[in-house]
């Protein structure tokens, strides 16, 4: 655990759930992306006077029964667990085992996307709060005195008497704090960053909160989160808190990971305004998530800014190769429009980093080999241009509270029992494959055929582009 004075008593510890319970097969990827949703929460309850702990079970790929017995021995006030749809069964299994003394809060996706569900599940019987949204005010307030949570809004409960959900209400400004008048993320609370990684040490930031897009298969699309108010912090607050990483850690490697970083025209040229008046790309290199629609409207100047400001990697949602595919779950891209993006930030000598999707609902055999060609189609593209691409495969998942989901339980096909069954799937042959060492905290799924492919067939694609794109990499070094 990090980020506590070990000479207080603990008012709270965070939990991230492990992806797996590694007692039973050991974690062999060597790094996760940072708590950085965890460590807001963290770092504000300390600003106002709490004595808190994140427990990153993932990134340190502990045992279950590991986690139980190490907060247990603390004795903390509380502890917040951060419910994810593939983690949820061992994050309940968690708060069943915890000390009755130990009061329980909950939040993340799939707080938000099955509320009722969770309350009603008899191992979260303790859960005192949850807290759906956007959580850093609330969590105090609750920390300060478990009463307030009748004043708080998005803050549910079952009720001991009834035993029906019970809601709080207050007022809204609890739901979206000023991302501006936040605190920087306090690194202590952070087992993995800031890094070292190829000779430059990195840091993960947040440039905005929310998302436009309604994508059909992803917990940020719009029409799963009404509560959250899209907005972005402001040049002045970026800068402040890159030159306060460079300062205190020598970060001088930066990756955004929200989505509008890249995903908006005016926040671009707001912030390439404000990083050329910085002179970042003299002293800083950085990544940043993209969104194809907007970066194949941006005029080649624009693009040609971005390289001298030291942008040196995009990652973009491409998804599928097939045309059906992107407008089913509503990309707002086409395939010909990707190869064009990809091509002009890496002709700047920008990488490119594309995500895509294996199985999607209704996929036929065709368009999934669309999918796999595009990839391949991308790699040669690029294989003569100053930047590179590589690409990341999953199999199909599906998220409660996403417009996918919706669209699945309205089939009649399925049960939200079958949805929500996640398993971890070892594509890495117990840590034999080097290839697919960094993907193993993604290979997770509900074993369920959505399309033409059978399940197994989509893996066999999966360890085959991955093996293809680690001798890409290897080659490349």
């Amino acid at each position: 655990m990090v980020g506590a004075d070990p000479n207080r008593p603990l008012d709270c510890v965070f939990i991230n759930a492990p992806l797996r319970d590694y007692a039973e097969r050991p974690r062999v990827n060597d790094y996760t992306l940072p708590v950085l949703g965890m460590a807001y929460i963290a770092t504000y309850a300390t600003a106002h006077g709490f004595n808190v702990a994140i427990l990153d079970a993932e990134a340190h790929g502990l045992p279950v029964a590991d986690v139980i017995t190490l907060v247990n021995r603390l004795e903390p006030r509380w502890v917040g667990l951060n419910l994810l749809a593939p983690t949820y069964e061992l994050s309940a299994h968690i708060a069943a085992h915890l000390d009755p003394a130990i009061q329980i809060m909950a939040g993340g996706h799939h707080a938000k996307a099955m509320p009722t569900r969770i309350l009603s599940d008899p191992r979260m019987r303790r859960c005192a709060a949850l807290v759906l949204g956007e959580a850093e005010t609330r969590v105090t307030e609750l920390l300060h005195d478990l009463g307030n949570r009748t004043r708080l809004p998005g803050v549910m409960w079952r009720d001991p008497a009834t035993g029906q959900p019970v809601t709080g209400r207050g007022p809204g400004a609890y739901l979206a704090p000023d991302i501006d008048a936040l605190p920087f993320v306090d690194r202590a609370f952070l087992a993995q960053d800031p890094y070292p990684a190829g000779g430059r040490i990195e840091a993960n930031m947040v440039g905005a909160r929310g998302c436009p897009y309604d994508c059909s298969f992803c917990g940020a699309a719009v029409s799963a989160n009404p509560d959250v108010t899209i907005r972005t912090r402001s040049p002045e607050a970026i800068l402040a808190e890159m030159h306060h990483l460079r300062e205190c850690y020598q970060v001088d490697a930066f990756r955004f990971v929200d989505d509008l970083f890249l995903g908006a025209r005016r926040v671009i040229d707001q912030m390439m305004a404000a990083f050329t008046d910085a002179e970042v790309g003299s002293w800083a290199e950085w990544d940043a998530t993209g969104r194809i629609n907007v970066l194949h409207r941006l005029p080649d100047a624009t693009l040609d800014g971005l390289a001298v400001n030291g942008l040196r990697e995009v990652a973009l949602g491409i998804e599928s190769g097939s045309e059906r595919m992107l407008k089913y779950i509503d990309k707002r891209l086409s395939p010909d429009m990707a190869r064009s993006v990809v091509t002009r930030l890496a002709e700047r000598g920008i990488n490119v980093k594309g995500y895509f999707i294996l199985g999607f609902p209704t996929e036929t055999r065709a368009e999934l080999a669309a999918t796999v060609e595009l990839v391949h189609r991308l790699w040669d593209l690029t294989d003569t241009l100053p930047g590179q691409f590589r690409a990341s495969m999953f199999e199909f998942r599906p998220y409660p509270g996403t417009p996918e989901w919706d669209r699945l339980m309205a089939t009649g096909r399925f049960t939200a029992d079958q949805l929500l069954d996640y398993a971890a799937v070892d594509l890495t042959g117990h840590g034999a494959q080097e290839a697919m060492r960094e993907r193993d905290e993604f290979n997770f799924s509900v074993g369920v055929q959505f399309g033409e492919s059978a399940v197994e067939e989509i893996r066999a694609r999966l360890v085959e582009l991955s093996r293809r794109q680690h001798a890409r990499n290897q080659a490349a070094v």
